[in-house]
Parts: C-alpha cells; sequence; structure tokens
C-alpha cells in the first residue's frame, strides 16, 4: 500500500491548513498524524505539486529557537532520496538520520534516541530505495575497499536468503528496510520501551526513484517472531 493512496483530500487540506498555523498550534494539531501528514508531503512531491511551506525566513526564525520535528526519518545517504523533498516538508519537521544502506551504528540510534526521547517525536520511517548501490554491494560476492566493506557486511545477513529468487535487487531493498525497522524496534534500552509504551510507531516503506512515490512495506508488529 502506498503512502499516496493513504492519504486523502482531507490530509492534504489538513496539512495546509496546518503550515499556515503558529508553530506552537502546528505542533498539538499534527502530533496524532505523522504518517498522514508524511503520505500527504509525499503525493504532492510524486504529483509535482508540492507546497514548499516552512522554507521562508518566518520558519527559519522560528525554529532557530527550539525544534520539535513531527517524525524521524532514517533513511540512505543517496543524494537522490532527499527526505524534506520526497514529504514535502519544511524546516524543523523532520529529524533525519542517514548512511548509506540506513545501516545502524551507535552513533545513528544515539541520534535516533535523542529525537525520540528528548524531542518528543512519535513517528519513525524508515525509507530505502529501488537500486541502492549499498543493498547492490552486499548482494555481491567480492569484498569491498575500505569502511565500504562494513555496510555490506551488515546488510548482507537480512538479504541472504533472497539473493537467489526472482526480482531479488528489489526483493533485498525492501528486506533490508523490514530489518532496519526490525532492528529499531527492539533496540534497547530507549526505543523499544516507548514501543512497548506505544509512544514511538515505527513503519519502513521504499521509494521508487522514477515515480517519486513510497510504498509502506508489511513488517512484523513489535514483539512478533
Amino acid at each position: 500500500m502506498s503512502l499516496l493512496r493513504t492519504s486523502s483530500l482531507a490530509s492534504l487540506l489538513f496539512v495546509a491548513a496546518c503550515a499556515s498555523l503558529p508553530d506552537e498550534a502546528t505542533s498539538v494539531v499534527a502530533t496524532p498524524a505523522p504518517f498522514e501528514r508524511l503520505a500527504a508531503g509525499n503525493r504532492r512531491f510524486a504529483e509535482g505539486v508540492a507546497l514548499g511551506f516552512g522554507r521562508d525566513p518566518q520558519r527559519r526564525t522560528e525554529v532557530a529557537k527550539a525544534q520539535r520535528p513531527f517524525a524521524i526519518v532514517v533513511t540512505c545517504s543517496d543524494s537522490r532520496v532527499c527526505p524534506e523533498l520526497l514529504f514535502d516538508a519544511g524546516l524543523g519537521d523532520l529529524f533525519v538520520v542517514r548512511t548509506a544502506g540506513h545501516v545502524l551504528d551507535d552513533h545513528a540510534l544515539g541520534s535516533i534516541e535523542y529525537a525520540a526521547e528528548h524531542l518528543g517525536a512519535h513517528a519513525l520511517l524508515v525509507v530505502g530505495h529501488e537500486r541502492c548501490g549499498a543493498v547492490a554491494a552486499a548482494m555481491g560476492s567480492s569484498e569491498l575497499p575500505g569502511h565500504i566493506e562494513s555496510l555490506a557486511t551488515a546488510i548482507r545477513p537480512a538479504i541472504a536468503p533472497l539473493l537467489d529468487g526472482r526480482d531479488a535487487a528489489d526483493a533485498c531493498v525492501a528486506e533490508n528496510v523490514r530489518a532496519t525497522v526490525a532492528a529499531l524496534r527492539e533496540s534497547g534500552p530507549i526505543l523499544h520501551e516507548l514501543v512497548e509504551a506505544g509512544t514511538l510507531e515505527v513503519k519502513g516503506g521504499v521509494y521508487d526513484l522514477d515515480t517519486g512515490v513510497v510504498e509502506f512495506v508489511e513488517t512484523k508488529a513489535a514483539g512478533e517472531h
């Protein structure tokens, strides 16, 4: 199910209205539906009607005082995957953590924990993308130079069972997203506790470079094996 199809006209109007509200009002109104807000933004981006709200001098002045992102986005470092553009978001809307192949390490986890526990973001979306170079490298058997090998080593265990299947590249990208979602949900002590308490929801999606659409991927519920 795509983020596009889950958004409605009401969601689109909702986001437009929120963008015109004072920062304090926006944070209160938008918090209950962060994934719907992401969906509406992705729809605008994919359809070429992005609003570009929240990028003007007034918004810059507002967020200079404090940040209150409504969502955390963990995604790839690929130059074609820019969350603020993909979700038509403004300054201070998204707390973004990017590594090649959205590989997690202690630094990335600490950053995510800060956004969830200290800044109060209640939604976390992992976004992979088609034709991901890090996943493609992990699908190969050759040793890679320098620290690039560490990325492939981190990704390979999740995708190994899929390497001989049909449409292996796309399947591996989606499975890498699922693995990251699962790792985040189980990451202690902070993220797992927030997920169990129902104050943090973690989902995954895959970005289509050609259409601009982010598709949700099915993942197991927290605690499901």
